[in-house]
């Protein structure tokens, strides 16, 4: 292992496109800043939260847990910061997420434009799109371990607690969709089907906390949001079903990090 990081860790010279590419970033985290704000004030038609209540489902979390993008918003504008200074636009891990975190920035921005538009199938497609680019960063950062405490927070840390929370808000917006389209948001139908989808999304959830970087960070954004939909007071089945996913997401993150060896612990929290 520490020969792989050595190998990972060596930096080559920077070129244009490096600086490009971190610019770029920090572009995008500017953006998803500036879209979250007008998002929320309703400035592209309603606000996000208002069009969620429109189309309220089962699985909704309670309002208060979206204050989670104010913590993902601010690590990534101070990932995307770091991201240009001197020595860091050549570093292999660099090169292998950035466009990718780039991609993640302007989905997330169209995203919140679709939603507050109520052009909510569209906003449905952008969210899975995202999800999707965040599983390959998440995947390639695995790939990279950790080079010390800077990119445990800075770097690690802010892509898996992004990812975490856009995993659930993928399928809460699914529900949303369904909602829009004219299926049932509350009553029988709609209370299995949000509970097998919850049991199903612990599952997945707990499955990359076992095995990518940023186990801990990705583990608590994923229980926050599991917990959000506990709080908002749900069918019981529901409620049976988000604390299940819940636990065996804690479990696995508990797992993973008390059976590494001492010295390892935080890279297995972290990555």
């Amino acid at each position: 292992m520490e020969e792989f990081r050595v190998t990972t860790s060596v930096r080559s010279r920077v070129t244009v496109a490096d600086r490009v590419r971190a610019g770029a970033l920090l572009l995008g985290a500017l953006v998803q800043v500036v879209a979250g704000g007008l998002g929320g004030s309703g400035a592209f038609g309603l606000s996000v939260g208002q069009v969620a209540q429109e189309n309220t489902t089962v699985v909704m979390p309670v309002p208060a847990a979206f204050s989670i993008w104010g913590v993902i918003y601010a690590a990534l504008l101070v990932l995307a910061v770091r991201g240009v200074l001197p020595g860091q636009p050549e570093r292999p891990v660099q090169r292998a997420t950035g466009w990718w975190l780039v991609a993640s920035a302007a989905l997330n921005a169209g995203w919140i434009l679709a939603f507050s538009a109520q052009a909510v199938l569209l906003a449905q497609a952008v969210i899975v799109a995202l999800l999707v680019v965040l599983a390959v960063a998440l995947a390639r950062l695995t790939a990279h371990p950790a080079d010390g405490a800077a990119d445990r927070w800075m770097l690690h840390g802010p892509v898996a607690l992004y990812a975490g929370w856009v995993s659930v808000a993928t399928v809460v917006g699914a529900a949303t969709t369904g909602t829009f389209l004219g299926a049932p948001g509350t009553g029988g139908v709609a209370t299995v089907l949000g509970a097998l989808v919850l049991l199903v999304t612990g599952a997945i959830a707990a499955a990359v906390v076992a095995r990518t970087a940023g186990a801990l960070p990705y583990a608590a954004s994923v229980v926050w949001a599991l917990g959000a939909i506990v709080v908002m007071g749900p069918p019981l089945a529901v409620t049976v079903a988000a604390l299940v996913a819940l636990v065996a997401v804690v479990a696995v993150a508990a797992r993973r990090v008390l059976a590494a060896p001492r010295g390892r612990r935080v890279a297995a929290a972290f990555g």
